[in-house]
């Protein structure tokens, strides 16, 4: 797709976004700047992405009727998910019939939408290296699973979640019980099962970026940010920085798996893949077909952010993952329960050197909510990542 209509014109080059958050806001930025028409869906109205897109659509996405009606109504040219719960079966079924072409594909967005089918295809297809893992339908089985080969320390996700929702690390027998309530309280789906990893004791977690692009010649060209280091807290990103050091080694091993997992999956768009690091050694954790929360940073760091390159990949535009300057993000929280916060501090924040600020729009604020988010440069990564996060807490979201 070379050619780019006008938008609101019976020519205009029409994607549809099923996710409309602070990813999907960008995104939609970054769309509007090539002159693409842009239709934002989310499960609630006025979500950050919405407030910017050419069109706004409130449904429940994980409705298989509600999402086949709404693409037919519309027809975009693209369908971007940019969450995972969505009724992945229905964007299989209207690719498969021509109807719309499904970033990176229909395929790639059922496989990732639950960490069963990334995993499976991961390890037992690809043979590419992950933790000790088992899927359990039931706290007996978890606890079967546990003792039987997985061991402590493990960790107990839902198969179905994102930003670390439901995720805990277990110690012993006497977490088994909690982890498995927890997730599933924190699952997407109701009644989903769980996966049970065993816990790596790794030296550092990274996300590569990887791009699946189109080369001159036509054909599918994959290249690579340089790699970006994160904190979590709870399985949710607390801060990212850019690049974070590893052996040439380890750099090689981390490509040629996210290589591997994103030629199976194809398609067209950046891939936020996640690694665990020890030494030279490399295992592959989880991936997204979509930028990632943890690749913020690049919109500090990067002459292209993660989300132009994914704008340019999926409209088939040449791409650049160079990084302009060494950075750093730290999410900004809501830190209140309240509907249309404002938020005070934002000029002192920026007052600190090299700092940037993103406040996503949220129409409502939790205390663990993500509101915002604060970048930094600088030449030495450990300055960027201060200057973040103390940009970050001079921004205090507080009700009217």
């Amino acid at each position: 797709m070379t050619t780019i209509g006008t938008p609101l014109s019976p020519n205009a080059t029409r994607v549809m976004l099923l996710g409309a958050g602070e990813l999907g806001r960008e995104v939609t930025i970054a769309l509007a700047r090539l002159g693409v028409e842009t239709i934002a869906v989310d499960r609630y109205d006025n979500a950050p992405g919405q407030q910017l897109a050419h069109h706004s659509r409130t449904i429940a996405m994980t409705d298989p009727d509600q999402l086949r009606a709404l693409i037919e109504a519309e027809r975009p040219d693209l369908v971007l998910p940019e969450i995972e719960a969505i009724a992945t079966g229905v964007l299989q079924e209207l690719e498969d019939a021509g109807v719309v072409r499904v970033i990176p594909t229909a395929r790639a967005a059922r496989l990732t939408m639950d960490r069963e089918g990334i995993r499976r295809l991961a390890a037992e297809t690809l043979g590419v290296p992950t933790s000790p893992y088992a899927f359990c339908d039931s706290l007996e089985e978890l606890r079967a699973a546990i003792d039987g080969g997985v061991g402590y320390p493990c960790v107990v996700k839902p198969v179905m979640s994102s930003s670390g929702k439901g995720q805990s690390k277990l110690d012993g027998p006497a977490d088994v019980a909690g982890a498995w309530e927890y997730a599933m309280g924190g699952a997407r789906v109701a009644n989903t099962r769980i996966i049970v990893e065993g816990f790596i004791d790794f030296d550092y977690e990274i996300t590569l970026l990887t791009v699946r692009s189109v080369g001159a010649d036509g054909g599918a060209v994959t290249s690579f940010c340089e790699p970006i280091g994160h904190r979590q807290v709870a399985g949710d990103y607390v801060e990212s920085w850019q690049p974070h050091p590893m052996s040439e080694a380890a750099l090689a091993n981390a490509k040629a798996i996210a290589a591997a997992v994103t030629d199976n999956l194809g398609g067209q768009g950046v891939f936020g893949v996640e690694l665990f690091v020890k030494g030279d050694e490399v295992w592959f954790s989880e991936v997204s077909p979509r930028p990632h929360d943890t690749g913020m940073v690049t919109m500090i760091t990067q002459w292209q952010s993660e989300f132009e390159l994914h704008a340019r990949a999926v409209l088939g535009l040449p791409v650049d993952t160079s990084r302009k300057t060494p950075g750093a993000s730290a999410v900004i929280y809501g830190g209140v329960e309240a509907e249309g916060v404002v938020f005070d501090g934002v000029a002192a924040a920026l007052a600190v050197p090299g700092a940037d600020l993103r406040l996503f729009g949220k129409p409502e604020s939790f205390a663990t909510r993500r509101m915002g988010v604060a970048l930094a440069r600088d030449a030495d990564v450990a300055v960027a990542r201060a200057n973040a996060a103390e940009a970050a807490s001079r921004v205090t979201p507080r009700a009217p």
